[in-house]
């Protein structure tokens, strides 16, 4: 298993960068990857950054299950880690405790940037997700989405869904592949994985020397609101998605598109109309949001002009 603290390609060039996979033990490929890398290293090409791979979450990840006490992905919250002493505290927040204390900006092997890898059950793709609008993390997506043309969905104003991982390093980004079921290996997503990553290198290692070029614009899927099925007075769902809305992530609805099928399956019931034209569905019927009551999220896709500073922060923070 991958030790916290392991540089891949066996230097000590600054910036540092943080992979992690398996933040969700039930997303096995990129655990995967990293171990077939840790035995190969030659396998991805890290473009001399000092890369340091972890293993997020491996409790669970020996469980075969998402998480232990709660999900690691919501635990690097403040509050939560403020909370010193506690007798058999959330194993998830002690996880993210250690991970800050050996590559946070403060660790014994700080590291600038976070890599969190991720699967989805959704038909998203290969996406990247970003956590607010700091300009250092804009900017690695930009290049990413330049070199890749990957979406981006960017979650903010969300008080629901708080304490992303990558947020608690100065610049954090999310790969998310899929679709592939929890537990079960896909070598399609494997690649995917790679590729991204690969591209986050060389991206990083442009900006170090200065030979970098940014798109022209910033094509993002802003968070909107996230929707649950409807429930029965027993809390039970009342209606289920609509068939038209699977495997339909990106694409916006259409004007009086139905979100649910309500019983007998077939006859429209739920939201729908005009009122969610234009807004784009991600993440539809995610296995792991069930418990969270979300069956989808709705976005809206803006184009933004992208702005010098946000190089220039990554620059900075890059040469730290």
């Amino acid at each position: 298993m991958l030790q916290s603290g392991i540089s891949l390609n066996g230097t000590m060039a600054d910036p540092s960068v943080l992979v992690v996979a398996g933040t969700h033990g039930n997303e096995v490929n990129a655990p995967w990857l990293l171990e077939q890398w840790q035995q190969e290293p030659s396998l991805l090409q890290t473009s001399d950054l000092n890369v340091h791979a972890v293993i997020g979450n491996p409790e669970a990840r020996q469980a075969g299950r998402r998480y232990i006490d709660r999900d690691l992905n919501r635990s690097f919250r403040a509050d939560l880690l403020a909370r010193q002493g506690e007798d058999m505290g959330p194993l998830e927040v002690d996880r993210a405790r250690a991970l800050l204390a050996a590559h946070g900006p403060e660790g014994r092997l700080p590291c600038s940037v976070a890599l969190d890898l991720h699967s989805t059950t959704a038909a998203m793709g290969s996406c990247l997700v970003v956590y607010g609008r700091r300009p250092a993390d804009l900017a690695l997506a930009a290049l990413v989405q330049g070199a890749l043309g990957l979406p981006i969905y960017l979650h903010e104003a969300d008080a629901a869904q708080t304490g992303f991982l990558v947020e608690s390093w100065p610049c954090g980004l999310v790969i998310e592949v899929g679709p592939v079921p929890q537990g079960v290996f896909d070598a399609r997503i494997v690649r995917q994985t790679r590729l991204a990553l690969e591209t986050c290198f060389t991206s990083l290692a442009a900006v170090v020397s200065g030979r970098f070029r940014f798109p022209h614009q910033l094509v993002v899927h802003r968070h909107l609101n996230s929707v649950d099925l409807p429930r029965d007075p027993d809390d039970q769902p009342s209606a289920l998605l609509h068939d038209e809305l699977h495997g339909s992530d990106w694409r916006p609805l259409d004007p009086g598109q139905p979100m649910f099928d309500a019983w007998p399956l077939g006859s429209s019931g739920g939201a729908k109309g005009p009122s969610l034209e234009g807004q784009i569905p991600v993440f539809i019927n995610e296995a792991a949001y069930v418990e969270k009551r979300i069956a989808l999220s709705l976005t809206q896709r803006e184009v933004w002009s992208v702005e010098p500073g946000w190089g220039l922060a990554l620059q900075n923070l890059l040469k730290d």
